[in-house]
C-alpha cells in the first residue's frame, strides 16, 4: 500500500474529473501557520474558540466549508487574514468576497459568528485582491497532495509573481476534496474546480486564453452547481469558448429516477444584460465512465465513482421547446 497514489491510479483508469466539484453556501477560509495535522482543525496553531466553532457547525450541517490557507509569509505575519466566500442567489459569477484583518487568529471565532447572525463585522477591509487560487497542500490528510500539491503550488506561485499579477493570490490549502485528482484547485471568487493540473493549463486558466478543449483534462467542475449538472455545464463552455466565463450562469436538478440514473437538468446564462438563455437537458449515468476507484492514498476498499453524460439538450425560448441536440 505504502506505493499506491490515488492520483496517479485515478489517472491511469482514466476517470474523468468532471462532476467532482462540492457545491458549498459559504467557504470560511482562515490564515493559519502550517504544519497542520490530518485532522487539520486540531492542528497546534488553531485556537480553541474556533475549534468548538467549527465543530458545532459541523455537527448542524450547514453548507459552509472551513478551511485553513497558508502562504509563503504566514508564519512571519503580524496579522491573520480571513476570507469569507458567500454564494449569490440567482443568476451569478460565483462568489462574494469578503475580507477581514486580525491582529490575531483568537478573533476568528468571534468575528464569523458576528458574520454568520447577519451583523457586518468592522474588521472588513477593502482590498484590490481580485482572485484567490487555493492548491490543496494537505499531505497529512493525502500524500497525493504532498507530492504533487506543494510541487504545483511553488511554480504557480513563482508563475503569478513573475507576471505581476498582484490582484491574484495564492494560498497552500487543507483538505477539500478530490485529492485523487491531485494537484487540486478552487479558482475563487467564480467557485470552480481544477485537477491534474499542469503549469500549461494553469497559465490558461490564469490569463483565461489558449485552447478551451485542454480544459476537458482539469476541469472539475463548477461548485455552485450540484455534481450531475456540472457536466452540462462543462459542455455550454466548451462550446462557447473563454467568453463563458463572463456569463452569470444558475442550474437546477428538475426531476431525477429514484435510482439516480436518470435526471432531468435545467441551466439558465445570461451572455449581456438583455439576453438570456434556458436549456434543459437530460442526463444519464455513463456506464462507460463510471468506474470502482479508490479514492484516497489510504482507501482500503474501492467506490463507485458515477459519472454523467448529457443525452439530450433542448433551447427552451418563451417556454417554446425546440429540439437543437
Amino acid at each position: 500500500m505504502s506505493n499506491f497514489f490515488c492520483s496517479d491510479y485515478t489517472k491511469h483508469v482514466g476517470e474523468d474529473v468532471i462532476g467532482s466539484a462540492t457545491d458549498y453556501q459559504t467557504y470560511i477560509l482562515v490564515e493559519c501557520p502550517q504544519p497542520w495535522i490530518g485532522d487539520v482543525f486540531k492542528s497546534k496553531w488553531v485556537p480553541h474558540n474556533l475549534q468548538i466553532l467549527v465543530n458545532e457547525i459541523s455537527l448542524a450541517k450547514l453548507p459552509i466549508r472551513f478551511l485553513l490557507i497558508a502562504n509563503d509569509t504566514t508564519h512571519k505575519a503580524d496579522s491573520t487574514t480571513l476570507l469569507i466566500y458567500q454564494k449569490q442567489e440567482g443568476l451569478s459569477h460565483g462568489y462574494r468576497q469578503h475580507e477581514f484583518k486580525l491582529s490575531h487568529i483568537e478573533q476568528v471565532a468571534a468575528v464569523v459568528k458576528k458574520w454568520l447572525w447577519g451583523q457586518r463585522p468592522e474588521s472588513e477591509i477593502a482590498t484590490n485582491i481580485t482572485r484567490d487560487i487555493l492548491v490543496c497542500t494537505h499531505g497529512s490528510y493525502d500524500k497525493c497532495c504532498a507530492r504533487y500539491g506543494n510541487p504545483f503550488y511553488f511554480h504557480a506561485n513563482t508563475a503569478i509573481a513573475n507576471m505581476n499579477l498582484e490582484n491574484i493570490r495564492i494560498w497552500k490549502s487543507s483538505h477539500f476534496g478530490g485529492h485523487r485528482f491531485a494537484p487540486t484547485a478552487i479558482d475563487l471568487p467564480e467557485g470552480r474546480y481544477y485537477g491534474r493540473l499542469e503549469q500549461d493549463s494553469f497559465l490558461s486558466i490564469l490569463q483565461k486564453t489558449g485552447d478551451i478543449q485542454a480544459l476537458k483534462q482539469v476541469y472539475r467542475g463548477w461548485g455552485i452547481l450540484p455534481a450531475p449538472l456540472q457536466v452540462l455545464e462543462r459542455d455550454l463552455m466548451l462550446s462557447h469558448g473563454w467568453s463563458w466565463f463572463n456569463y452569470r450562469v444558475a442550474g437546477k436538478i428538475l426531476e431525477q429516477s429514484l435510482d439516480n440514473n436518470t435526471i432531468l437538468g435545467e441551466l439558465t446564462f445570461a451572455p449581456s444584460t438583455d439576453s438570456l438563455y434556458t436549456y434543459q437537458a437530460k442526463l444519464i449515468k455513463d456506464i462507460t465512465k463510471t468506474i470502482n476507484i479508490k479514492s484516497s492514498c489510504n482507501a482500503n476498499q474501492t467506490s463507485v465513482s458515477v459519472k454523467y453524460a448529457v443525452s439530450n439538450l433542448w433551447l427552451v425560448t418563451n417556454n417554446v421547446l425546440t429540439m437543437s441536440k
